[in-house]
């Protein structure tokens, strides 16, 4: 049995509306020079913005009524896309880097390890401390928490604990944080 054909979904629009896609009777006016004209009519509002060669641009389509403001819409856009480009630029990004070690790790192991810790912090990363226990290690949880405990006080000027340390079935886990910034 075949299915019904049905018309592809309408595309919307992203952005505010323009010009005659205001579809409200009245609108508050706020023109080219930031003035505002008050309450008029579409059609009004419409034509101004036309004399003036601009755009009508809906600012605040939640009021009542409407906010409406004349405005050159293309440069409008252009702008907020900057601004939104520049609100990304400053946005601080991180990533959760993963160390792992055994219980029963030796010491020029652990301060390789270490170093790694320092310049993922150095970065702004955050860090990952996985304890991976085997066989009969298991019995000796309280070597894992020492070291855990160990990275903990050695890392302390530079960093935070985000995550304390728990058992996940076979390995302990443990999320340190800068927190120094970059």
């Amino acid at each position: 049995m075949r299915r019904p054909h049905r018309a592809p979904a309408p595309v919307l629009k992203q952005g505010p509306r323009t010009n005659r896609d205001i579809r409200v009777p009245r609108v508050q006016l706020v023109d080219d020079d930031g003035a505002n004209r008050g309450i008029v009519s579409i059609d009004e509002a419409i034509q101004l913005a036309e004399d003036a060669g601009l755009d009508l641009v809906e600012v605040a389509p939640n009021a009542d009524p409407p906010v409406c403001k004349i405005l050159d819409y293309g440069r409008f856009k252009f702008q907020s896309q900057k601004k939104a480009a520049e609100a990304r630029k400053k946005q601080k990004t991180f990533e959760v880097k993963e160390i792992k070690m055994r219980p029963n790790i030796d010491t020029h192991d652990y301060d390789v390890k270490m170093k790694a810790i320092k310049k993922f912090f150095d970065e702004g990363d955050k860090v990952k401390v996985t304890l991976r226990f085997r066989g009969r290690e298991m019995a000796h949880q309280n070597l894992g928490m020492e070291l855990l405990n160990k990275v903990r006080i050695d890392t302390a000027e530079i960093a935070k604990v985000e995550a304390e340390p728990k058992l996940e079935g076979r390995q302990m886990v443990m999320v340190l944080a800068p927190t120094a910034p970059r």
